[in-house]
């Protein structure tokens, strides 16, 4: 069973991702344009102690792996957590190709007719190839660094969850075992849902990495239908958008979160060293807080 870091460091903050701000997520995206920058917020983390980045597979991501793995001394210990499909790629193709095109591009032959006619075991069969072929795509530029753990995207995770085809969740845990010797994880907006569904895959303590913050921002069912999952079910939990895109200030929102023994890794992002540094400094205040006896 692969260990988890307790505090892992994300990446929307250079790819102008934010849900509460546009303007913020406009000059982030501007501010981000060049690798030497996303790098020199990397070093920051890593001068921090922070060994595990939670990325996506945008082409700036894979010419930051291509330096670690070019100065290993650098970054001794780091790791990549990928998430794919990378769907912003795949829209891009959407709108200039068209959908139809876009697939006949992508997917294995027969695909699109076997949707037209409908025959769901073999549309299944062909998901499941195509699945695979992105990963197995999207993984090459991470193949000369450490990535123990590859994550299947909440667009695509939470489709399959919708279609109650969870035997292609399964399929895709399969196949970065044996292709890419990593545990598989999964995004999630609906946390309890998605655990159950991998249980009943045969995956017995999933990774799972869901929104978890203390106004219930993006988490479907609510903050009592997680606290009771994280209760009663199996799983390894990685919370992130614990600050609610900013919507709750750093310190109530990570003591909130870190009174939750059964969450075992928390992602944040952050774009300074001072930020960097105050979240890990409280992350690591109030588990010793809640560890320590009264």
């Amino acid at each position: 069973m692969t260990a988890i870091d307790r505090i892992l460091f994300g990446d929307n903050q250079f790819f102008g991702v934010n849900h509460m701000s546009e303007e913020k997520a406009r000059a982030q995206q501007m501010r981000f344009r060049d690798t030497e920058a996303i790098i020199s917020v990397l070093d920051r983390a890593y001068d921090r102690g922070i060994r595990s980045f939670m990325c996506t597979t945008h082409d700036e991501i894979g010419k930051i792996a291509d330096y670690v793995a070019a100065n290993p001394t650098k970054y001794e210990g780091f790791k990549f957590l990928p998430g794919m499909p990378y769907a912003h790629k795949y829209a891009n193709m959407v709108g200039e190709m068209g959908m139809v095109d876009t697939l006949k591009a992508l997917t294995p032959g027969g695909l699109v007719d076997a949707m037209v006619r409908g025959a769901k075991s073999t549309v299944t069969r062909d998901l499941n190839e195509l699945m695979t072929m992105l990963v197995d795509a999207e993984m090459a530029r991470f193949s000369q660094v450490d990535t123990p753990v590859v994550f299947l995207q909440n667009v695509v995770a939470d489709m399959v969850l919708g279609l109650r085809s969870y035997d292609l969740l399964g399929a895709f845990a399969e196949h970065v075992k044996s292709q890419f010797g990593a545990e598989a994880g999964f995004f999630t907006m609906n946390m309890p849902l998605m655990v159950d569904a991998l249980h009943s895959v045969g995956i017995e303590e999933p990774i799972v990495c869901c929104n978890y913050n203390k106004i219930g921002f993006r988490m479907s069912g609510g903050i009592e239908a997680y606290d009771r999952a994280l209760a009663e079910k199996p799983m390894r939990c990685i919370a992130m958008s614990v600050l609610a895109s900013g919507a709750i200030p750093p310190a109530e929102a990570l003591e909130w979160v870190c009174e939750r023994p059964g969450i075992e890794s928390i992602v944040f992002g952050a774009s300074s060293d001072a930020n960097i540094a105050s979240t890990v400094g409280l992350i690591n205040d109030f588990d010793q807080r809640r560890l320590t006896p009264a």
